[in-house]
């Protein structure tokens, strides 16, 4: 459902600075896989997130969803088919709105949402805090809270609700738990696994934990230079451990630094 062929970024061409930052990246995504992506600092996996979601485009290449070419759509456009969850759980939500209006705002992701506060009723507010309540945070007692007022893992687990209450085409997770606690950390990434299978979710997850790449999804891909080193799945990636890992790393010039876990 997901294709990227021959995709190119370089970052200030021509200068001392230039960086290549994803080389010829081709990766085919079908419905429902489960991607982990770890690799060293700058190794492009935050760069192909952005290429995905718009707010990059490619120096060269194609992106197709569902048989769509979105390479050159505008990233608000895209909206209607990606869902999105930060490393920051500040990002993501509306922070001086309450819960119930961010809610209101993730249903209508994709259409025009100036007249989201139609979708405040009676049905959906029921609906809202049936969803809420999954998370198992007492949120659902909490739908005029301003979401500021909330921590930060009640936060990225709200925004995780929020990216997937309209079943997107593709989720990404960038890293989305390496600003939070380890049991918080653990808590969303439960939710997270839940929602996905459940949904059967076609997602790509960035992770530092080499531990969480692992445990989560169906395949696993590793990048370095801008390029994918390893591509692996079902069985195969089953197989797989933290030194297997490793030893792959340690094959590639960006060997594992402090910034990669071990979990």
């Amino acid at each position: 459902m997901l294709k990227l062929r021959n995709i190119y970024k370089t970052f200030n061409a021509g200068t001392i600075n230039e960086k290549r930052a994803l080389n010829d990246i081709n990766l085919v995504l079908n419905d429902g896989d489960f991607v982990t992506v770890i690799g060293g600092n700058g190794a492009g996996k935050s760069t192909l997130q952005n290429v995905i979601s718009g707010s990059i485009i490619p120096d060269f290449g194609n992106i197709e969803i569902n048989g769509l070419d979105i390479t050159k759509l505008p990233e608000h456009k895209r909206a209607k088919y990606i869902g999105r969850v930060f490393q920051d759980p500040m990002l993501g939500t509306a922070s001086d709105m309450w819960i119930e209006e961010n809610l209101a705002l993730a249903i209508k992701r994709g259409e025009n949402r100036s007249a989201f506060k139609w979708m405040i009723n009676s049905k959906n507010t029921t609906f809202f805090r049936e969803q809420l309540e999954k998370l198992g945070l007492g949120l659902e007692n909490r739908m005029k809270t301003k979401v500021k007022l909330l921590s930060g893992g009640q936060r990225q687990a709200l925004t995780l609700l929020m990216s997937t209450l309209k079943k997107p085409d593709l989720l990404m997770l960038d890293e989305h738990t390496a600003a939070l606690d380890p049991k918080t950390a653990s808590l969303v990434l439960s939710l997270t696994d839940e929602i996905i299978n459940k949904s059967n979710i076609t997602t790509i997850m960035i992770t530092h934990n080499m531990r969480d790449a692992l445990n989560y999804g169906n395949r696993l891909i590793m990048m370095d230079q801008g390029s994918i080193i390893f591509d692996v799945k079902g069985d195969e990636k089953k197989k797989l451990t933290v030194e297997d890992l490793l030893k792959k790393f340690n094959q590639t010039k960006d060997a594992p630094s402090d910034a990669m876990i071990l979990g």
